[in-house]
């Protein structure tokens, strides 16, 4: 057997990579996000965002109602989140996290994330879920 032709036992696992015509080496997505198929690119990132968990609380921003906003366009995602009260002293984790979840998203360049305050977070911004979670239901 030459060189060319051995296979060595983890060739099965390295990610396919195919040329694309400006010659440069492109990946293919990441597991999982093809299921978004057609879908708008900020309802997949809203999906995305039931990974990020506040420590304190246990449940995700969005099912507590911290995630304001979302948009993308262009390869840039902007999101606005807020926090129970203005001296939440997590509001820079959950911005990382934020980042870190939505550069699963294909084709991003860009990821912009803002803590805002206004309006102020209420229980009523918890989805049934939550309230029910916390006991609040």
């Amino acid at each position: 057997m030459d060189r060319d032709e051995a296979r060595l036992p983890l060739d099965d696992d390295v990610p396919e990579v195919r040329l694309v015509p400006a010659g440069a080496v492109e990946s293919p997505s990441p597991p999982g996000l093809d299921l978004l198929g057609g879908r708008d690119l900020a309802a997949g990132a809203r999906d995305l965002l039931h990974e990020v968990i506040d420590p304190e609380i246990g449940l995700d921003i969005v099912e507590l109602g911290l995630l304001r906003s979302v948009e993308i366009e262009g390869g840039v995602a902007r999101v606005e989140f807020t926090v129970t009260t203005p001296a939440c002293p997590l509001s820079s984790y959950i911005e990382n996290e934020i980042r870190s979840c939505l550069w699963q998203l294909p084709d991003l360049r860009e990821v912009e994330v803002e803590c805002v305050y206004q309006p102020a977070w209420t229980p009523e911004d918890m989805s049934e879920k939550a309230k029910t979670a916390l006991g609040w239901g």
